[in-house]
């Protein structure tokens, strides 16, 4: 989807050193290790937060945030300071959070994937959604 819509040089990467380059686009995550199950609990979201409120801090006035699946939305509203019952997790709900916009999707796990509840269409819509909204 990265390259599909011109967010990277390349349709996919087998190596760090393999050239593939993003364009306008970053990649973090709302923990910065690797937790147990690899489902972060309240714990590691909240000791990481500061991490991800210094990077969203370094974003360009007029970015668009994806936040794949419900942690991250809640990390990215927790990292500005923002009120959780005042931006609800939604797939496609887009949100102002000040210097930037918030655009929510479901994360691409192989549950959500298998079980429909993510379409490669609704994920390919979620990211020409991001797309116009960079060039508006």
């Amino acid at each position: 989807m990265l390259h599909k819509h011109g967010f990277s040089s390349r349709n996919h990467s087998e190596a760090a050193d393999d050239g593939l380059q993003l364009k306008d686009c970053r990649i973090t995550n709302a923990v910065k290790c690797l937790p147990p199950d690899n489902k972060p609990v309240g714990a590691e979201i909240n000791t990481c937060n500061v991490y991800l409120e210094k990077e969203l801090g370094l974003l360009p006035r007029d970015s668009v945030v994806m936040a794949l699946g419900g942690i991250a939305h809640r990390a990215i509203i927790k990292a500005r300071g923002l009120r959780q019952a005042d931006y609800k997790f939604g797939h496609a709900a887009l949100h102002d959070v000040g210097a930037f916009q918030l655009l929510d999707s479901y994360h691409c796990s192989r549950y959500n994937t298998n079980t429909g509840r993510l379409t490669e269409a609704m994920f390919d819509n979620i990211f020409a959604m991001v797309r116009k909204l960079l060039v508006k």
